[in-house]
């Protein structure tokens, strides 16, 4: 039988070339069987659904392979696909840069493919730089991490919508939400919100997967449909937290190190609307909050509280950029100790209401971010109030439940 040299590079694609590595305690082996991504279920089938196209893919570093091989040197490598071009979102293609930067139009050093820069590209100059590109299929392959701010769910859906424009096909290669899809949790944004960090009126926490909300942006928020595939999975369980899956985790951005990072993210990521460091510079990023000025009173109002599945420590920290960069400053630092209890945006709201109770030189980011990041201006104006944290998580139960409703019509794994 003969093997071309792409072939080779490529090796096997069959369901023992993604099987899972030496289980561990916190991997079980049946569930790292069980799982296929939507990647390796289109290798598997020898890459049919995209037969006869020239592809272009939108990724970064997390479209990997089972055994750590990117995607697109994969597919590169082998005869059965025309991989012609590659899209790189905000930190760029192979990650290089940091947030709020890209890596620029370039062809990549490894396979030749020339790569384009979608960040902060929508609407019609999206889609010149698609028909440019000269593809017929674009397909995403990015994972996310169940935050309506994290903006690889806003590249998916301004690519959609730039593939509708430019008359190309679509299709979504899935992936797990890290921290389950059992529910959506937190407020839903209001249009007149909508930016870079949400586009739509999604809840903070989704509760999707890449493939769902690429369902849900195509039947309810495109300005028409664009022509969708969708590569599902195969034994996700809604329940599943990521190490239960046996998939290497690559940091999605410099500062989602773990799914640790993921389980805090969606809740911690509201100080970047505050005065306070989100610990960006930091081992643990998300996890370390503080100032200069807080002292171990934050730690012990929040553990007041009684939360479900979190502890508070008192911590000191000296980032090393961003926020109170080189100085030594004090908060806390989040211990969950029951994932499935816990609740991620009921505790960054609860954690916002005790530092503003506790450190007199608590203030909102001069421009209001923290609204663009709650998506309405009803959580700093209540807190502003005095309201507590229960009564803040009361006030958006009945957008929530309209969103879980509309949700419930795209869900594709039970």
């Amino acid at each position: 039988m003969h093997l071309s040299r792409r072939a080779l590079l490529a090796g096997t694609t069959t369901a023992a070339a993604f099987s899972a590595g030496p289980s561990t305690a916190a991997t079980p082996p049946e569930a790292a069987r069980r799982l296929r991504t939507g990647f390796e279920r289109l290798a598997q089938d020898g890459y049919a659904q995209l037969s006869g196209e020239r592809t272009g893919i939108v990724t970064n570093p997390t479209g990997i392979t089972r055994d750590a091989r990117h995607i697109v040197d994969v597919m590169h490598a082998d005869d059965r696909v025309n991989l012609v071009a590659v899209f790189g979102p905000e930190h760029g293609f192979r990650g290089t840069a940091q947030a709020g930067g890209s890596e620029g139009r370039h062809d990549d050093p490894a396979t030749g493919l020339p790569v384009y820069d979608t960040y902060l590209k929508s609407g019609q100059a999206l889609a010149d730089i698609f028909t440019a590109s000269g593809v017929d299929t674009i397909v995403f392959d990015i994972q996310d991490v169940g935050a309506r701010f994290y903006t690889y769910i806003w590249t998916l859906y301004d690519c959609m919508e730039a593939a509708r424009l430019a008359g190309k096909r679509f299709m979504v290669l899935d992936r797990p939400n890290p921290v389950t899809g059992r529910a959506a949790q937190g407020p839903v944004l209001h249009k007149e919100f909508a930016t870079f960090v949400g586009r739509q009126p999604i809840a903070q926490a989704h509760g999707m997967t890449v493939a769902e909300l690429a369902r849900l942006f195509n039947g309810e928020f495109l300005t028409a449909p664009v022509p969708l595939d969708t590569v599902l999975m195969s034994g996700w369980k809604r329940s599943e937290f990521y190490d239960a899956h046996g998939l290497p985790w690559v940091p999605p951005s410099p500062n989602m190190p773990t799914p640790d990072t993921a389980l805090v993210y969606s809740g911690t990521c509201l100080f970047e609307g505050t005065n306070l460091s989100e610990g960006r510079g930091t081992t643990r990023p998300f996890e370390l909050l503080g100032a200069e000025g807080i002292d171990r009173r934050w730690a012990a109002e929040a553990g007041r509280l009684g939360l479900p599945g979190v502890h508070f420590r008192e911590a000191y920290f000296a980032p090393t950029f961003s926020k109170f960069q080189g100085k030594t400053i004090g908060g806390v630092q989040i211990h969950v100790h029951d994932r499935a209890a816990y609740d991620p945006v009921r505790t960054g709201i609860a954690l916002l209401v005790t530092a503003k109770q506790v450190w007199s030189g608590f203030t909102w980011r001069s421009d209001n971010w923290i609204d663009k990041l709650t998506g309405s201006t009803r959580v700093r104006t209540m807190i502003d109030a005095g309201a507590t944290a229960e009564e803040v998580v009361a006030a958006w139960q009945s957008e929530l439940a309209a969103f879980r409703r509309l949700r419930g019509k795209y869900l594709l794994y039970r």
